[in-house]
């Protein structure tokens, strides 16, 4: 169980490094102009994906479920799996990412990188990693309660995105202008 507290303690630094990231990001973007949709599900959202890792460790720790090798180490494998995608999507769409919904007028769309497969490659990532994160311990109670909040969750956040995404024109070659990299 030592372990599996150190993989949640691991997850949630990387969960800041994100928010210091999407901080960053958002101050470039408000200072372009950039509109912000969604501020009344975000509260919603941030105490979900620190539920998912509270509740992940409290029922470790409190159900004592067994190791099971074959669920923990493909959950595992899930789960840094969905990271790669994560950071892939963070990458791709550079200063543009946010935790937030935040979109700069004039910016185009982005349509490389992952985004050329699938509208919300990021919510894959998040789907992914919470259900295979607390089942890397067999804390499927976790996993089950977090899909299925997410779930309720996500169907409002894509729908709001996606109307805040609708006002960007859409990049020809998929790939953000110069812009992008400037500080």
């Amino acid at each position: 169980m030592t372990w599996f507290t150190v993989l949640i303690a691991v997850v949630g630094l990387e969960r800041l490094a994100e928010l210091v990231v999407s901080k960053r990001n958002a101050a470039w973007s408000f200072a372009r102009g950039g509109v912000e949709s969604g501020q009344r599900h975000y509260l919603v959202m941030v105490v979900l994906h620190t539920a998912l890792l509270v509740g992940a460790l409290i029922e470790v720790w409190l159900r004592r479920p067994a190791f099971l090798p074959v669920l923990g180490w493909l959950m595992l494998a899930l789960v840094l799996a969905a990271q790669g995608l994560r950071w892939w999507c963070i990458t791709t769409l550079g200063r543009q990412w946010n935790t937030r919904v935040i979109v700069v007028p004039g910016l185009p769309r982005v349509t490389g990188g992952p985004y050329r497969f699938i509208s919300h490659p990021n919510y894959v990532a998040v789907v992914i990693e919470g259900l295979a994160l607390p089942l890397v311990h067999s804390a499927w109670i976790t996993a089950l309660v977090f899909t299925l909040c997410n779930a309720v969750l996500l169907w409002v956040r894509i729908r709001v995105e996606n109307r805040a995404l609708d006002s960007l024109p859409v990049a020809a070659s998929g790939v953000l202008p110069d812009a992008r990299v400037r500080p």
